[in-house]
């Protein structure tokens, strides 16, 4: 039963309700590219009216996340490659800081464990095919990484992206080669945290982000070019 309220706030929860679960359902690739549906049909999924499903979609499509269309809905559009290009850029210059700073820190293995189990567990899930799980860890250690930098500002403007990015990697996940080129810099990167070596450890994370984001945009490229 959906909880109403005469209270603006308590229509706003509604909206908010409505506009996180919609556009965590569009990164997750839960409604893929192309996906369709009536503001009814979101509504009863999420339990809830069309008016906060309704502002939800429209705050979506300002995001360039679905396209509303009068009395038929919306449709969840493609991942922009032009987006993500902008996007990787980003993360390319703004992540390999988060690497240094954890290098310098010399952190003790306890405060590092974490990160490296996250590590280990990729290479277990790359060992038995699981994409999912390997998917998982890999998502896992970019957070610790980000979090053991203790870089609040840093952090904000890399959650942000990493909202956006996550989209791309959950459509590109089963076209991409198997990740073992990730999975052995993601232990590189750790290696060298763990040594101390700053200026390794933000290298090597460059070159990972450079690498990865050549791989991802060159398939969303071909899926642009393959849809037209």
């Amino acid at each position: 039963m959906e909880r109403t309220s005469s209270a603006d706030g308590g229509r706003e929860s509604l909206v908010d309700k409505a506009y996180r679960e919609i556009r965590q359902r569009i990164l997750d690739n839960v409604y893929p590219a192309g996906h369709r549906a009536l503001e009814q049909e979101y509504a009863d999924e999420l339990g809830l009216s069309r008016t906060p499903v309704r502002e939800a979609l429209l705050k979506l499509q300002s995001e360039g996340l679905v396209e509303v269309m009068p009395r038929h809905g919306a449709r969840v559009l493609p991942v922009s490659p032009d987006d993500m290009r902008d996007i990787y850029e980003m993360l390319t210059a703004i992540e390999p800081m988060a690497a240094e700073l954890v290098a310098r820190k010399k952190l003790p293995a306890a405060d590092l464990k974490p990160l490296i189990d996250a590590s280990r567990d990729m290479t277990a899930a790359l060992k038995h095919d699981d994409l999912d799980a390997w998917a998982s860890a890999d998502e896992r250690y970019h957070r610790l990484l980000i979090a053991l930098a203790g870089n609040r500002l840093l952090a904000e403007t890399v959650q942000g992206l990493w909202d956006r990015a996550h989209r791309a990697r959950m459509v590109t996940l089963r076209l991409r080669p198997r990740p073992v080129n990730s999975t052995r810099e993601h232990n590189a990167i750790v290696d060298a945290i763990r040594t101390g070596d700053a200026k390794e450890a933000a290298r090597l994370y460059r070159h990972h982000r450079e690498r990865g984001s050549s791989e991802l945009l060159a398939l969303l490229e071909k899926a642009r070019i393959s849809s037209l």
